[in-house]
């Protein structure tokens, strides 16, 4: 992929004259080439500056179909403005928020509250359906031609949520994504003749990323649904012919379990990547014996830098519980309260410095010199909030959030630890831990073959008796959010709602 492609649709269009014809996207029974995807977005970016949109305008897409929401995120970024991908679900106070917060020039959803709303607040409105027809359209008589975009000029606004206040967008520009994808690729290695499939939403970052990977190495993306990431996962993964999966734990651990007990296994998966929280090391061991040509890399990252750290492929073997090297061109280092670096082995705040970095958040101007702080008035720093260490090769090692240590009977505990050592109790699949709360205990939620006390008993061969949650929780599912992590809160919801605390 040439380096000299400065903005997002270039990287598409690019990628569209190496391969024009390939169904390279698909979803469902649906798939698109890169050729026709080049072509619409770039006749519906015409319609859409005919209609007012101009650079730096908001706009804002809310859709189940990625395939849609793909071709509208070319579309705005041909036109200078700027993209913001919401999943489906948000809805009501969330999406009210999103529309007084990012003002946008135009909205794209399907239902008639939403086009109320968009419009009351003074927003142009397209249907999916409405835009998409804009490909087919003769080209507006007033069309004009493509503006002054430049490669640091915002394109992307990532809504991420808070534990004290609304969801915040954070802003990309062209420059910083491209440097990402990059570099991401470099370390991914996917392949022309992959097939990666992906069953997280595009309003996720890592969802995103998929598509930005797939146009940069040749590889065929196929996006999949939640549904599918559920009990059909097995079975979706030999139908799509699937060499590389994006992960994230809640789908590695269902993989793990269904590879564990099928008798069709999808033996052409070469690459489990992982994204969201630290892989369990029984959930890859399970994997790696029962997939034997599978590989994993692990990952850090937030969306305020994508990825940060990304390990060899099985890397983890040579150094376990590490999230593996900066990314080329970046620098990972751990800050003690007074914010000085430390050596290595020392745990501190994690913080990540190089063109991956974005570049703010909107209209946080607090939060944003909180989190990216500028030391000397250099290039910003990313103050993560989580905490670890590096070694002396320079891996990165996770040990928590600032949010993930608790007390309990008086004891600093790591929610991230109890969870660690959940996991290596024979017969658990899946564990998640939910801190005290108005005057409640840490309560332990588990997907296992044994009983509760059982998973406490062996707990305590792993961890100090006074780690070991008070309350433990069998489910035979654990709810996800829309990007397919736990969704903690609707947990504590069924575990209050059942009465078992």
């Amino acid at each position: 992929m040439s380096t000299d492609v400065g903005l997002l649709h270039e990287m598409l269009d690019e990628a569209a004259r190496r391969d024009p014809d390939t169904p390279a996207l698909g979803f469902g029974d649906r798939t698109a080439s890169l050729g026709s995807l080049a072509a619409d977005s770039t006749r519906i970016a015409l319609h859409l500056r005919a209609r007012g949109l101009r650079r730096g305008d908001r706009v804002a897409v809310r859709t189940d179909d990625p395939l849609a929401a793909v071709t509208a995120l070319f579309a705005v970024s041909r036109a200078g403005a700027v993209f913001s991908l919401l999943h489906e679900s948000v809805r009501e106070g969330a999406f009210t928020h999103v529309l007084g917060d990012a003002e946008p020039a135009a909205v794209v959803c399907d239902t008639d509250g939403a086009r109320a709303e968009a419009t009351a607040a003074g927003a142009d409105f397209l249907t999916t359906g409405e835009l998409l027809a804009l490909a087919e359209a003769p080209a507006p008589a007033d069309a004009d031609g493509p503006p002054p975009v430049l490669e640091v000029d915002p394109v992307c606004m990532i809504y991420t949520s808070g534990t004290t206040s609304r969801p915040k967008a954070v802003v990309s520009t062209h420059q910083q994504v491209l440097f990402a994808a990059r570099a991401i690729q470099r370390r991914l290695a996917y392949r022309p003749d992959d097939t990666v499939y992906c069953p997280l939403p595009v309003s996720f970052d890592y969802g995103l990323y998929q598509v930005y990977l797939a146009l940069l190495s040749g590889a065929r993306l196929r996006f999949g649904t939640a549904a599918e990431s559920g009990p059909p996962l097995l079975r979706t993964l030999v139908e799509s012919g699937a060499t590389v999966l994006a992960g994230v734990p809640a789908v590695s651990d269902r993989l793990a379990w269904l590879a564990s007990r099928g008798k069709r296994l999808p033996t052409g998966l070469r690459l489990l990547t992982n994204t969201g929280a630290a892989l369990s090391e029984k959930t890859v061991s399970s994997l790696r014996a029962s997939l034997p040509g599978l590989r994993v890399q692990v990952m850090y990252g937030l969306t305020e830098c994508k990825r940060a750290a990304i390990m060899p492929p099985d890397g983890d073997l040579e150094r376990p519980g590490s999230c593996g090297l900066p990314l080329e061109g970046t620098e990972i280092f751990v800050v003690g309260p007074d914010g000085a670096r430390l050596p290595a082995g020392e745990t501190g705040q994690i913080v990540v410095r190089g063109p991956n970095v974005m570049a703010g958040y909107w209209r946080r101007e607090e939060l944003t010199a909180e989190r990216f702080h500028r030391r000397d008035g250099l290039f910003p720093e990313l103050r993560t909030g989580d905490y670890g260490w590096v070694d002396e090769d320079g891996y990165l090692y996770f040990d928590g959030r600032r949010d993930d240590i608790y007390k309990e009977r008086g004891f600093r505990v790591s929610a991230t630890e109890v969870e660690a050592a959940a996991h290596r109790v024979e017969g658990v699949a899946s564990a998640i831990v939910l801190p005290p709360a108005e005057g409640r205990p840490a309560q332990l939620a588990v997907i296992s073959s044994v009983s509760k006390e059982e998973v406490l008993e062996g707990m305590r061969h792993e961890i100090e008796e006074f780690k070991v949650p008070r309350v433990c929780v069998r489910f035979d599912d654990l709810p996800t959010n829309s990007n397919g992590k736990v969704d903690r809160a609707r947990l504590a919801d069924l575990i209050s709602a059942s009465g078992r605390t």
